[in-house]
């Protein structure tokens, strides 16, 4: 096993943000891809309490959940920082990612796949939830300032998923006319080479969610 191993599937939102966050820093690692809900006897052994990735293997010891694996790779690797240099501005980029992962994206993901009533109630949820985030871009173009940082890579789901769930459910979730920071953030943070050429196959990922919505 190389020095760095990332345990990941084609389509979690999360181990992707490691795959970026590695080659911004031009760090070489090996993947090993998991086909779920078949998991290697690897993955249950380095994750052994959440069964899931993804799974961050550095010299045999393994480390889980995405967002402590990105303040590990910070920490262990100096070169391209992703965290702001000031305590506070780190703080609050903590804060949103927080925000981010347990309320923004369940929030998108409930305006989808829930029906009637309480998917109104979702979609009102996303949409405030969306617009908090929108005021954390006034002013810059990245989360990170001029260039894409630790923010910028936890909520980069965003750019690979808002535009697969809008298809699979025919609903908009972002609008250019009130997001229009975001909107454009999406746009910019897609282009940028490293992260383009990381996306996974969109053709996958709609069949998975074509078929998580049907359930």
């Amino acid at each position: 096993m190389a020095e760095v191993t990332l345990f990941r599937t084609i389509s979690s939102p999360f181990a992707l943000r490691i795959v970026w966050a590695l080659k911004l820093k031009t760090i070489e690692f090996d993947t090993v891809m998991e086909d779920f809900p078949h998991k290697s006897a690897l993955l249950l052994k380095y994750n052994p309490v959440h069964k899931k990735v993804p799974v961050f293997v550095h010299n045999g010891k393994p480390i889980s959940e995405s967002l402590v694996i990105l303040e590990y790779i910070e920490e262990t690797w100096k070169q391209t920082p992703l965290f702001p240099e000031d305590p506070m501005e780190r703080a609050t980029a903590r804060f949103w990612a927080k925000f981010g992962d347990e309320k923004l994206l369940t929030s998108i993901f409930q305006s989808v796949l829930r029906k009637g009533k309480e998917q109104e109630e979702a979609k009102l949820d996303a949409r405030k939830n969306l617009e908090y985030v929108e005021e954390q871009l006034r002013g810059k173009r990245f989360f990170g300032g001029q260039t894409i940082g630790f923010l910028d890579l936890v909520l980069g789901w965003m750019a690979n998923l808002i535009g697969i769930l809008e298809e699979t459910s025919g609903q908009d979730i972002i609008k250019q006319e009130q997001c229009p920071l975001l909107f454009k953030w999406i746009q910019d943070f897609s282009e940028v080479p490293i992260i383009k050429e990381s996306m996974p196959p969109r053709d996958k990922l709609i069949s998975k969610f074509q078929a998580l919505q049907q359930a």
